[in-house]
């Protein structure tokens, strides 16, 4: 009982909340603690010069009248929150921040799908399995301006690849089918659809090609997670009688949920700074305007630094409470 009473206090102690064993206390650990320190000093200057100084001075453009063609007439004047008032009182500007929201839910949860779907299929045993891994990595290898550029070529509504398959190809192969033939080829449009020029599919299609660019992204992030999974939950559950769909769902995904964690917020922050899938297909129109591209129309068109500076800030904080809501889930997660 003494022995247990001596030993408590010792265990309790900590310096600044780190306990009293990971502090270095001889003159060796002092030394090699202060060699890390000058080790990470260079990264940590250049993470200051190139992330956070530059923050800090679109944080201060954001509350002035300031310019980018150079300095507005009468000088550069604090403004307070003029440019913040004005970007979250336009309607341009709200209707890119929802095209963004929406982007961002329909492509990531899509992605997210996909990705669980291919990841599974890449982990499990068959032959030519490293030909497959390599094969669907080609669209994530592909520059997102080129694959966009492409699949915009493809959704042409005269001459693209996409219409005369919907149109002419597809209903020609169950026209011929007896009885049913017809009726399914009827399901098929009869006209070329306009991809890019309607409304109601621009955001649809940018997805489509946002999917097909990031899948593999998503199914390499969590094939990782899927190979750090022990085999013997799966030899127990084989034992226990338990089915594949039953294993998928009381094991792998709660297995899988860290890795899905993470794969989720990197994919939902990169979605959420969307600008070169929407300004290849389809410019700067209002219909598919992003908030990165709003935030550039404020730049270069209007010359209003002020102003652009604010819209990055709204993205920064906008991306800043998905951080946070990232971290909550995780440390869900591992309480």
């Amino acid at each position: 009982m003494s022995q247990q009473a001596a030993q408590v206090p010792t265990a309790q102690v900590a310096t600044r909340g780190v306990p009293t064993s990971d502090v270095p206390t001889s003159s060796w650990g002092k030394a090699r603690e202060r060699l890390a320190w000058i080790l990470v000093a260079p990264s940590v200057l250049v993470v200051t010069l190139v992330a956070l100084f530059p923050l800090a001075q679109s944080i201060w453009f954001s509350f002035t009248n300031a310019r980018l063609a150079g300095t507005p007439r009468g000088g550069l004047q604090f403004v307070n929150i003029e440019n913040y008032r004005y970007l979250l009182t336009n309607d341009d500007f709200i209707r890119a921040f929802w095209n963004t929201v929406v982007f961002t839910v329909g492509s990531v949860s899509i992605e997210t799908v996909f990705g669980v779907v291919v990841a599974l299929l890449i982990n499990s045993q068959f032959k030519a399995k490293g030909l497959l891994r390599t094969a669907i990595l080609v669209p994530w290898a592909i520059p997102t301006v080129v694959s966009s550029r492409l699949w915009a070529y493809m959704f042409n509504g005269q001459y693209g690849v996409l219409n005369d398959l919907l149109t002419i190809r597809l209903p020609n192969m169950f026209d011929w089918i007896p009885f049913i033939g017809p009726s399914i080829a009827g399901i098929f449009p009869d006209e070329k659809v306009a991809f890019l020029a309607s409304p109601n599919l621009q955001m649809g299609t940018a997805i489509a090609v946002d999917v097909w660019k990031t899948t593999p992204f998503m199914a390499l992030l969590l094939l990782a997670g899927l190979q750090v999974i022990p085999g013997d939950v799966y030899e127990a559950a084989y034992v226990d009688g338990a089915s594949k769909w039953q294993q998928f769902w009381q094991h792998t995904l709660p297995l899988l949920r860290p890795a899905l964690l993470v794969a989720l917020i990197f994919r939902t922050l990169d979605a959420f700074r969307v600008f070169d899938v929407l300004w290849v297909m389809f410019g700067p129109i209002t219909q598919t305007r992003s908030l990165a591209i709003a935030a550039q129309q404020a730049l270069v068109d209007a010359d209003r630094l002020g102003r652009a500076s604010a819209a990055s800030v709204i993205i920064f904080l906008c991306i800043g409470v998905l951080v946070l809501v990232y971290t909550r889930l995780v440390k869900v997660e591992e309480g």
